[in-house]
């Protein structure tokens, strides 16, 4: 979601249509925002997230960590993800400072009952890190580099999606 399509006045009924025309199959598609777009115009936005989520669309802010959250709206959101900004995961070790913050975050959000997701992911001891951490979503190019929707298709007949992808595969205890 773009905050300006937030802004749209009609933005939710325009999203209920569009799911009505295709068949209303929102269950397992991800919603994104990022988190400065969130913030901007907080109390405005609750609203608009409840509906999406209600909806059946899980949200997850993008960027987590880049922006200027405020802690307490953080916890008002109706979403369901944080995703850590690929500059931290890029940092996280060979900074201390950077694991600092990718760990807190991690437990932030375990603490709020949202899953994590760790962006920008290029190195398996950076990946092995994210899963003791006990990070949920793990994305890419250690994976995957960005694919056209017509070789994605390819990719799933292959088999090849990691474990720490598969959301059946969450991490459990959160």
């Amino acid at each position: 979601m773009s905050p300006i399509q937030l802004r749209q006045k009609n933005f939710i009924q325009s999203l209920r249509q569009i799911l009505q025309e295709t068949g209303g199959l929102s269950d397992g598609l991800d919603m994104e925002i990022t988190e400065s777009a969130v913030m901007t115009e907080v109390k405005m936005n609750i609203p608009k997230l409840e509906a999406v989520r209600e909806m059946g669309f899980h949200i997850a802010i993008d960027d987590f960590g880049t922006g200027y959250s405020s802690l307490s709206y953080l916890s008002q959101l109706p979403v369901n993800a944080l995703k850590i900004d690929r500059s931290f995961i890029v940092e996280m070790t060979e900074r201390p400072n950077s694991l600092a913050i990718v760990t807190s975050i991690i437990t932030l959000a375990h603490s709020l009952g949202l899953e994590v997701v760790a962006e920008g992911v290029e190195l398996e001891e950076q990946a092995k890190l994210l899963r003791l951490l006990r990070c949920e979503l793990i994305q890419g190019n250690l994976y995957s580099r960005p694919l056209p929707a017509s070789e994605i298709v390819h990719l799933f007949n292959l088999d090849r999606i990691p474990e720490s992808e598969d959301r059946s595969q969450r991490t459990e205890g959160r």
